[in-house]
C-alpha cells in the first residue's frame, strides 16, 4: 500500500478578481517552494476563460500534507476574497484531524466540500529517495 497523496482542490474566481488572484497565488507557489521541501508538487491551474482555478499538490506521505496545512496556512485566508472554494478531493489515506483541518479550510475559503478517495489498487512509480 502506497503513503502518496494527491490533493485537488477547486474554486470559482469571484468577478473581476482574476487579476488580483493570479500575483496572490504566484506569491504563494514561491512561498511553498521555498518553505516546503518535501511536496512533490504543487501546481496552480486556471481556466480558460479564468472563471476557475484548480490547485495540485502531490505529497509521498500524510506528514508532507500536514505540513504545508501546517506552515502554509496561514497564507490561504487573503486568497478568500478573490475565490469560492468549491470542493477539495484527497486522493490517499488521512487521519480524521487532517480532514477536519481540510474541512475548516473549505468552509474557510468557502462552501466547498472534502471527499476524500481512498486507494483500492494501483501502481506507484514515484521515485523513492
Amino acid at each position: 500500500m502506497t503513503d502518496f497523496i494527491a490533493y485537488i482542490d477547486r474554486s470559482v474566481v469571484h468577478d473581476g478578481k482574476l487579476d488580483d488572484l493570479k500575483p496572490a497565488m504566484a506569491e504563494l507557489v514561491n512561498f511553498v517552494e521555498a518553505n516546503e521541501p518535501d511536496i512533490l508538487a504543487y501546481d496552480v491551474y486556471f481556466s480558460a476563460d479564468g472563471d476557475r482555478m484548480t490547485v495540485m499538490h502531490m505529497h509521498a506521505d500524510q506528514d508532507s500534507l500536514e505540513f504545508h496545512m501546517e506552515v502554509a496556512g496561514p497564507k490561504f485566508p487573503p486568497i478568500g476574497e478573490f475565490i469560492d472554494l468549491e470542493s477539495i478531493d484527497v486522493y490517499g489515506h488521512v487521519s480524521e484531524n487532517l480532514i477536519r483541518r481540510l474541512r475548516d479550510k473549505a468552509s474557510e475559503l468557502g462552501s466547498g466540500r472534502v471527499l476524500i478517495h481512498e486507494l483500492h489498487r494501483g501502481v506507484d512509480r514515484v521515485p523513492d529517495e
